[in-house]
């Protein structure tokens, strides 16, 4: 089995036990298995209901490894986290780990705590590493953070510093189900609160899939694509602060495991258009007077898609 044959397999495998307890969020479990793949971590955002600690929870428990939660809180600090020594009489310490030491770390809420304990992930998300008292201190790999988040302007929420949500590799949204999805949720729900889940890859297969997926070609014309298109929103005359280099990487990463999952091992200019939204728009500030205008985030991607010319490559 060839790579792109092996990361297709597991995706199916990973949709087949998530479909045990979730229902109608097919973009969402695509985007956690892009990140794991791609190495990276991912933002989920959505009003209190909507199944996102469920679906992180859920994922985790597939994907394997050790799992940890972290429930954000105003009053939490960043020890709270990364850990903290404790000290004895006769000057002896020891070394207490946080939470932030598992494999999967779910980040409950992340916009409900203060700035400052949020930028205890900063250094986990980016270095793999936390630093407590001058000393570092590496993170198990695989390691991805699934953060969720509540709308801004919600209760209780602090809004995410620009620097914290550039660290997301992706971003997207869990909305309400409709009204069919509701219709099987409620019909089903014994079946769902006792699902028989199932681990179905392990941290060494998740390791070696992270390797492979290198091996996809991204051809100069692809590359030259991404960067027209994150130009073109950084130009924008609405956009205040732009995306940075972050979010080329993001979709140079997330495209190779997309064109995997579809059996290729070549990225199509098709794979950069389904992740340009999902890897930008997070990422982009809009001018005050642009917004009083109804300008969205969300319209600035759509325009930039819209007028960058796609490349006809040649397979």
């Amino acid at each position: 089995m060839n790579g792109s044959q092996k990361v297709a397999d597991l995706y199916r495998r990973i949709l087949a036990e998530i479909s045990k307890v979730i229902i109608g969020k097919g973009e969402i479990e695509r985007a956690m298995t892009l990140a794991l793949i791609a190495g990276g971590h991912i933002l989920i955002e959505g009003l209190p209901g909507t199944a996102k600690t469920k679906l992180a929870r859920t994922f985790a428990e597939i994907v394997g490894g050790q799992f940890k939660r972290i429930q954000f809180t105003p009053d939490m600090m960043p020890a709270d986290i990364t850990g903290f020594y404790v000290y004895s009489p006769d000057g002896n310490s020891r070394f207490i780990e946080g939470p932030i030491f598992g494999h999967i770390i779910l980040a409950d809420e992340l916009n409900r705590t203060t700035p400052r304990t949020q930028a205890a992930l900063l250094e986990a998300m980016q270095e793999y590493q936390v630093t407590i008292e001058g000393k570092g201190y590496e993170l198990a790999k695989p390691f991805m953070v699934i953060a969720t988040q509540v709308p801004t302007g919600g209760e209780g929420t602090y809004p995410l510093t620009d620097v914290q949500v550039d660290r997301f590799l992706l971003m997207v949204r869990s909305e309400y189900p409709t009204r069919e999805e509701e219709k099987r949720i409620i019909s089903e729900i014994d079946r769902i609160d006792e699902p028989d889940i199932k681990q179905v890859t392990s941290l060494a297969e998740v390791l070696q899939l992270q390797k492979l997926v290198k091996e996809v070609e991204v051809s100069p014309d692809i590359i030259e694509y991404t960067s027209l298109i994150i130009n073109s929103v950084r130009h924008d005359p609405d956009v205040l602060w732009g995306p940075s280099v972050r979010a080329g990487i993001a979709l140079y990463k997330c495209s190779r495991v997309l064109a995997m999952l579809d059996g290729r091992d070549y990225v199509i200019p098709d794979d950069i258009k389904a992740l340009t939204m999902n890897s930008i728009e997070h990422r982009i500030r809009i001018k005050p007077e642009a917004e009083m205008d109804d300008i969205t985030a969300n319209k600035v991607v759509t325009r930039a898609l819209e007028k960058t010319p796609v490349p006809k490559l040649k397979i």
